[in-house]
C-alpha cells in the first residue's frame, strides 16, 4: 500500500455510505438491485454463506445506493445458524466496502402482542448461543469493544423510520420500535420451560442467528441494525399449537414482501456520506495487546479488521 492510499478500514477509505443486507430465513434475494454482479470472495476466515449480490437500489431523490447482500443460510438454505460463518460474511461484507448492515431475521414472538406478521426493531440482545466463534481477535491479538448498545442507534433510527413509513397502513403487520431478542443456538425450537424463563428475563422475541453477527459487525466498525419479523409465537402460548415449520413458513412468505419495501424505504433514507451517519469507531482504545507482539501471521489476517490503527511494520 503505497504512503498516499488511505488505508481500506480507515474513514478516509470508508467515508460514502454502503449498505450491506444480510438476508435471513425466507429473503434469499433482493428484486430492487441494479446493474447486478455476483461476487464469489475468500477471506482469513473461511468460506462465506455464498456469493455475494453485489448492485445498486435506485433512488428517485438522489443517486442510487451501492448494496451488498448475502443470503445468512446459502443458496438453497443449506445451513442452520450453528453452521454459519459469521465471520467470513461479515469480513466479506467489509471487503466489498460496507458500512452499515441492515440484518432480516425470522423471529420467534413471547409476548402476546407481537402477533405473528408484525415487525420488531430490536435494541437490545441476550446471548444464549453455545459454539460459535464471536470474535475476530485472538491468537494474539487482544481486543475488547464496547456493546452495551448492541444496534446502532443512528442507523437503528433511520431503519425504524423507513419501517413504520411502510407498514403504516398496513393491517397485518404493526411495528414494534424497540425490545429484547434473545439469541438460542437451535435449531430445534425451545422447551416451554425455555421459552417462559426468556420471558420472565423480560425478552420479546427469540431467534437463532443475531449473534455472533451483531458482535463481529461492531468489531469491523460496521453500523448494525436488525428487522425482525414474528412468525409465531414460539411454544409458551399454550392456547396455540407449537411451532411447525409449515406455518413459519407461510407467516415468512408474508413478511419477506414487507421487509423488501423496508429496505428500498430505509436506502431511500440514507444519505450518501458517512459524516452525516457515522459507523461505530469500536475499536478506538479496544485494542489491549502492543502491537510489536502482534504475531506477524495474526496482524495480516486482521488487516482488514484493526490495520488501519496498527503502525507500519518496520524491518530492522
Amino acid at each position: 500500500m503505497s504512503p498516499t492510499t488511505p488505508h481500506p478500514a480507515s474513514p478516509e477509505a470508508r467515508a460514502e455510505i454502503v449498505l450491506g443486507v444480510i438476508g435471513g430465513s425466507g429473503l434469499y434475494a433482493m428484486d430492487a438491485l441494479e446493474a447486478v454482479e455476483s461476487v464469489t470472495l475468500d477471506t482469513p476466515f473461511g468460506a462465506p454463506s455464498g456469493p455475494f449480490t453485489v448492485g445498486q437500489i435506485p433512488r428517485p431523490e438522489g443517486p442510487p445506493l451501492r448494496t451488498v447482500f448475502i443470503s445468512r443460510h446459502g443458496p438453497g438454505h443449506l445451513v442452520l445458524p450453528g453452521e454459519i460463518n459469521y465471520r467470513a460474511n461479515i469480513h466479506g461484507l467489509k471487503q466489498l466496502g460496507v458500512t452499515h448492515v441492515l440484518s432480516a431475521s425470522a423471529v420467534g414472538s413471547l409476548r402476546a402482542a407481537i402477533v405473528p406478521g408484525h415487525a420488531v426493531i430490536p435494541d437490545q440482545l441476550i446471548d444464549r448461543t453455545k459454539h460459535r466463534a464471536a470474535s475476530f481477535f485472538g491468537a494474539g491479538c487482544v481486543a475488547h469493544v464496547q456493546f452495551g448498545e448492541p444496534m446502532d442507534p443512528g442507523f437503528r433510527a433511520e431503519l425504524s423510520a423507513a419501517a413504520g413509513e411502510v407498514l403504516a397502513d398496513d393491517e397485518l403487520a404493526e411495528l414494534h420500535d424497540g425490545g429484547t431478542l434473545v439469541v438460542m443456538e437451535g435449531p430445534a425450537f425451545s422447551t416451554r420451560a425455555e421459552s417462559e424463563l426468556y420471558r420472565s428475563f423480560g425478552a420479546d422475541i427469540i431467534g437463532m442467528t443475531a449473534l455472533p453477527e451483531a458482535k463481529l459487525a461492531r468489531e469491523a466498525e460496521m453500523a448494525y441494525a436488525l428487522l425482525a419479523t414474528s412468525t409465531d409465537y414460539d411454544c409458551w402460548h399454550q392456547s396455540e399449537d407449537e411451532v411447525s415449520v409449515d406455518a413459519v413458513v407461510a407467516i415468512m412468505r408474508a413478511n419477506v414482501a414487507r421487509v423488501r419495501k423496508i429496505v428500498v424505504a430505509l436506502a431511500e433514507r440514507l444519505p450518501l456520506r458517512c459524516e452525516a451517519l457515522p459507523w461505530p469507531r469500536a475499536l478506538s482504545g479496544a485494542l489491549m495487546t502492543d502491537p510489536s507482539k502482534i504475531p506477524a501471521a495474526t496482524r495480516a489476517r486482521l488487516d482488514l479488521i484493526v490495520g488501519h490503527l496498527l503502525p507500519e511494520v518496520t524491518n530492522a
